[in-house]
């Protein structure tokens, strides 16, 4: 797969337009990116089929979700075989509140992002799903003050 920094000014302008607004129409896009429709649809094409540019997704407001109360979670792991760390990340990535796993390199073995509504949802969540996992042997939390920023 080609990388960001081997396209063209083109391309990473597209790329760069979709990234603030992806319900951009193509007329609008091509115009902003300095191209005619067919072109600039055949760009967006091939930076689909070649893995580039991977989906459209939404931002939702999390408190409108229900989901305001952001954790940060550090786990590490007591297993350290193949297959078992692909069953703790299966069941991890199973579980709703995840929104975002991460294997690090070091210690913890693990950062997670949690949303849920409050810190007694937190609390079950921790008590009756996450510490029930296999293999799951210590975990710090951290609860977000603010978010300051999100790119990507």
């Amino acid at each position: 797969m080609r990388n960001i920094r081997d396209l063209d000014a083109i391309d990473r302008a597209i790329i760069e337009e979709l990234r603030q607004d992806a319900r951009l129409s193509n007329t609008e896009l091509a115009h902003r990116v300095r191209l005619t429709p067919a072109p600039c649809l055949r760009r967006v094409k091939r930076l689909e089929q070649e893995g580039i540019i991977t989906g459209y997704h939404a931002k939702v407001d999390p408190a409108a979700a229900g989901r305001s109360f952001e954790v940060t979670v550090a786990v590490e792991v007591t297993v350290n075989d193949q297959r078992s760390l692909e069953e703790f990340e299966s069941a991890v990535a199973a579980l709703e509140e995840v929104v975002e796993v991460r294997r690090v390199f070091g210690s913890p073995d693990y950062i997670l992002r949690v949303l849920v509504a409050d810190v007694g949802e937190y609390e079950r969540f921790q008590t009756t799903k996450f510490l029930r996992l296999p293999g799951v042997s210590r975990t710090i939390s951290h609860q977000t003050m603010k978010l300051v920023k999100q790119e990507w």
